[in-house]
């Protein structure tokens, strides 16, 4: 079976804009693809460099295909099951930034590099004081960009038309503002001149992204089924859900210069992300955390399975409808539109997203996740928001046990042990205090400020609710607790 290539795709030429650092699927699924899509409708004429910047893997495959890869996009559309394969061809290249450092840094010379893009992980926009200049390359992403952004500017005399514009993708807030201060600190550190940092401030854009789509990777079981229906060979196959969404905060307006909305894309050009983060973060995020325990209790093991469970269903769909969404500030048809939008992807039939692995961290996960629509919802109504309140029982229930092993602790589903991970303090907390009854344990946690950054015994009514909540559980079992919920 012949191997993908360019001599089968054709791809248009075109200038190089991009330069992206890191070669995994969810930038390919996300970035590169919509770079493509935007190629494809005339808005966006401009290729990608990728940079693998760290000494792990290689690009054999990117060279073995000339960069030409699928993507297979799956999911659930207008409650129907829906693949989209497309080829992408927006990558022109790609380099190793430490095994090919001079050809890597001969892309700072392009006079048509535009853009810059990055998943180096949420660790990678970090400052390392121990980071050396004369490295080829620096060890840190930063430092990296730094140097290159250097090498940029000397060779262009600090033409203030060839900055660059930073679209960080990595998953920390203010991903922008994140990686302009290292690189400051890497100038300073680097005594690299006060003309230097000028040209910076003045040629460069840091933008803050947010990012929403499921990326589920090369397709390991299904590859070689998924070749023959696509009739080649594609090492470098990619797989993610339909849904996807690029919320872009611009310190200086450059959507002229990145007009991927007009290609019909997901993209969102704003001078404030914090409502669409907010949104996200309450229903989406806050979806999982506020079901998933539960679910997993009663007896389901994937979010699809959840959403199969009628009980489990309804509780969410209340949860999301009557008690976050009244507590958030975007329109309220658009927040509709996101959450129905949400639960069609928690239907999707191509992901198994395992219930146990969304439960990692679920105390700093429901304070980050769920605490703010609960405390909206009191100050808007006045009362508690019964479902919310509830999840807090559950995630009591989800966290019982006393033992803890191999850095877990060890909590059991009837005959069936499961593993609880969290931090080591959190786990200490449950394993002492998991046992003890309702009214000593249930206030224990809430008055935990280390946990929650406040003593939640203060909001009226509730401890008493998630003490009943907690008992209803421990009498009947969590799929009874449901359904007593659900259908009172």
């Amino acid at each position: 079976m012949q191997v993908l290539n360019k001599s089968m795709t054709n791809p248009k030429e075109r200038p190089i804009k991009v330069l992206q650092f890191g070669e995994g699927g969810f930038l390919r699924a996300f970035v590169d693809y919509m770079i493509d899509v935007a190629n494809e409708k005339g808005v966006f004429d401009g290729n990608i460099v990728i940079v693998k910047p760290i000494e792990f893997g290689n690009l054999d495959f990117f060279h073995e295909q000339d960069c030409q890869y699928t993507l297979s996009m799956r999911g659930k559309e207008n409650n129907e099951a829906k693949v989209v394969n497309r080829v992408i061809t927006s990558v022109a290249d790609a380099v190793a930034a430490i095994e090919e450092y001079d050809r890597y840094m001969e892309y700072a010379k392009l006079d048509t590099l535009r853009f810059v893009v990055s998943n180096t992980t949420e660790a990678g926009i970090v400052f390392d004081a121990g980071d050396k200049f004369e490295s080829n390359p620096p060890k840190t992403f930063p430092g990296k960009l730094t140097k290159f952004l250097y090498a940029r500017y000397q060779h262009f005399n600090g033409a203030l038309d060839k900055g660059l514009i930073m679209l960080p993708v990595e998953l920390i807030d203010n991903n922008g503002p994140a990686l302009k201060k290292c690189v400051f600190q890497f100038i300073d550190l680097w005594d690299l001149g006060d003309d230097f940092k000028q040209w910076v401030l003045d040629a460069c854009i840091f933008g803050s992204t947010l990012v929403d789509r499921i990326v589920t990777g090369y397709p390991r079981d299904d590859a070689e089924k998924m070749w023959e229906e696509l009739g080649y060979r594609d090492n470098l196959l990619d797989t993610s859900e339909l849904f996807a969404l690029w919320v872009i905060e611009m310190e200086k307006d450059f959507s002229g210069e990145f007009p991927l909305d007009k290609a019909g894309l997901p993209v969102i050009f704003t001078d404030d992300q914090k409502p669409y983060k907010q949104r996200k973060v309450r229903i989406l995020n806050g979806a999982h955390t506020s079901f998933v325990l539960a679910s997993y209790l009663a007896g389901n093991d994937i979010v699809l399975e959840s959403m199969n469970d009628e009980t489990v269903r309804k509780f969410m769909m209340t949860t999301i409808f009557d008690e976050v969404i009244p507590t958030l500030t975007l329109p309220e048809k658009e927040l509709k539109d996101f959450a129905n939008a949400v639960i069609e992807r928690f239907e999707n039939p191509y992901v198994k997203h395992a219930l146990l692995s969304i439960s990692l961290n679920s105390v700093s996960k429901w304070r980050a996740r769920c605490l703010p629509s609960l405390k909206g919802y009191v100050e808007k109504t006045g009362k508690l928001p019964r479902n919310l309140t509830f999840s807090i029982s559950a995630l009591l229930a989800f966290y019982t046990g006393t033992e803890i092993r191999d850095g877990a602790l060890i909590g059991h589903r009837g005959e069936e042990e499961y593993k609880i991970m969290d931090d080591a303090d959190v786990l200490e907390f449950f394993a002492a205090n998991s046992t003890k009854p309702a009214e000593e344990w249930v206030p224990a946690f809430l008055s935990n400020e280390k946990f929650f950054g406040e003593d939640l015994t203060k909001i009226e009514g509730l401890c008493d609710s998630v003490i009943e909540g907690l008992k209803l559980i421990q009498a009947k079992g969590m799929r009874s607790a449901l359904e007593t919920m659900v259908n009172d």
